[in-house]
């Protein structure tokens, strides 16, 4: 473990009970430990939440790139497939 600096954190009375739930069951050793083992889980969340994200904005440019399906047929021939899909038409 790197440099530690000890900080304040307040807690709701929920949160704290929780966390002193975890250190009397025999989870944890301490409330720091239990805290710390919070902030890891959300750091990974974090990291994973972020990696998904880019994943996204790079499918999305992907189809930007790709270009459209179908042009744009405008309102009327729209609404014209979707009737045909409800239907049953294959168009």
């Amino acid at each position: 473990m790197g440099k530690v600096e000890k900080i304040s954190v307040a807690l709701t009375d929920e949160l704290l009970a929780s966390v002193h739930g975890a250190v009397k069951s025999g989870d944890y050793a301490s409330s720091s430990e239990v805290i710390r083992e919070a902030l890891r889980q959300w750091k990974t969340r974090r990291t994973h939440d972020e990696q998904a994200a880019a994943a996204l904005r790079h499918l999305v440019a992907e189809a930007d790139a790709s270009g459209a399906s179908h042009p744009w047929e405008g309102g009327e021939a729209l609404k014209q497939r979707f009737r045909n899909m409800r239907d049953g038409d294959d168009e």
